[in-house]
């Protein structure tokens, strides 16, 4: 993805994630409105797991590989378009989250 390429999918995300889909958010009764909450299900989704288990770098979005990025951005799209269950993809991320604290907590316990 060239510079150019990438500055135009970084800005769709942006402007998916913060603006639009929260707008809608409402009237489509989705169980979240936060543009963060948008960004977290769609990169967890795109990264079949948590994302900052794959992305190390803060902001995810701007250091997400190009595979990632564009199929987050493709689900943001889907969602936005009524072909994506918002909802279920919410579960899942939230499903992975509840693995992954479950699994902290078991490796710190004491011996």
């Amino acid at each position: 993805m060239d510079t150019a390429d990438r500055l135009a999918t970084e800005a769709r995300w942006l402007t998916l994630t913060r603006e639009i889909l929260p707008a809608a958010a409402s009237a489509r009764r989705w169980p979240v409105q936060a543009d963060h909450c948008f960004q977290r299900i769609f990169l967890d989704n795109a990264c079949e797991g948590v994302w900052y288990d794959r992305i190390s770098l803060r902001p995810a979005y701007a250091h997400a590989d190009r595979v990632i990025l564009d199929q987050a951005l493709a689900l943001a799209e889907a969602a936005l378009a009524g072909e994506a269950d918002l909802a279920d993809l919410n579960r899942r991320s939230l499903a992975w989250r509840r693995q992954r604290k479950a699994r902290s907590a078991q490796s710190q316990l004491p011996i």
